[in-house]
């Protein structure tokens, strides 16, 4: 791991928009570190004992079942942080948080990072605000796997994916995908073959290309415009999933 430095606060949005002296304060105990794809960051019951801000990659929150099965809740890239909840106390894990693209992240040691929320109110009301869009995201999804179909919530989840990396490569499998939608494999393989009949996307072995955007938002229900307006209220107000 390597120190980042103040004047290079990396990719992240959070740390972005934070006024200079409030993260001069965050920045020497800020660690680069990067994760490969499918690393568990923590499992659900787990303590959480450290802050991960995307630099690049993409985390899932999945909301795991008894029977060992797995969907997802949220995805987090470089417009978040994982974790963020921690500033507020001493907190335990609900979901698996599980890096599906791999990529650089700065972490933070929870104790830290809950001492600088402690002693400055724009952090703290950070976490508040970012916590408010998470959950509306949480809740969009929930309707979305309820009452959409599987090639538009496909549709939605790939645009997500391409906002959250800011690429239109994909580093996906079927398997994957299957997994994150709640479907058998055999329904993304339909669905997925039926874009890249139509030229939206093109589909390899453990990757998917966007290759048509427009058409794919065409695609797409409605939830992906939803969760794309939304954003940090008060003391920050930057849009989560603006192109940068």
């Amino acid at each position: 791991m390597t120190t980042l430095s103040i004047a290079n606060r990396g990719n992240n949005r959070l740390l972005a928009a934070l006024p200079q002296s409030i993260y001069a304060v965050l920045q020497p105990h800020l660690k680069e570190v990067t994760f490969k794809q499918r690393k568990v960051l923590f499992e659900p019951g787990d303590a959480l004992d450290r802050v991960y801000f995307p630099q690049s990659g993409m985390v899932s929150l999945l909301i795991i079942t008894t029977e060992g099965a797995g969907i997802e809740a949220a995805t987090i890239g470089r417009e978040g942080a994982v974790g963020l909840q921690r500033g507020l106390g001493k907190r335990r894990a609900f979901t698996r948080a599980n890096v599906q693209v791999g990529g650089t992240f700065s972490v933070i040691e929870a104790d830290r990072f809950e001492k600088a929320v402690r002693e400055h109110d724009v952090l703290r009301n950070t976490i508040t605000a970012y916590t408010e869009v998470l959950l509306a995201e949480a809740q969009q999804i929930v309707a979305c796997n309820a009452l959409h179909t599987a090639d538009a919530r496909l549709a939605r989840w790939l645009l997500q994916t391409r906002d959250r990396i800011e690429s239109p490569m994909l580093p996906l499998t079927q398997e994957f995908l299957a997994q994150m939608l709640g479907v058998r494999r055999t329904t993304v393989t339909l669905v997925a073959g039926s874009l890249q009949a139509a030229g939206l996307i093109e589909y390899r072995r453990g990757r998917i290309e966007i290759l048509d955007a427009a058409r794919l938002e065409d695609a797409a229900c409605e939830c992906y415009g939803v969760m794309q307006h939304q954003h940090l209220p008060g003391t920050i107000g930057i849009d989560l999933h603006a192109p940068a």
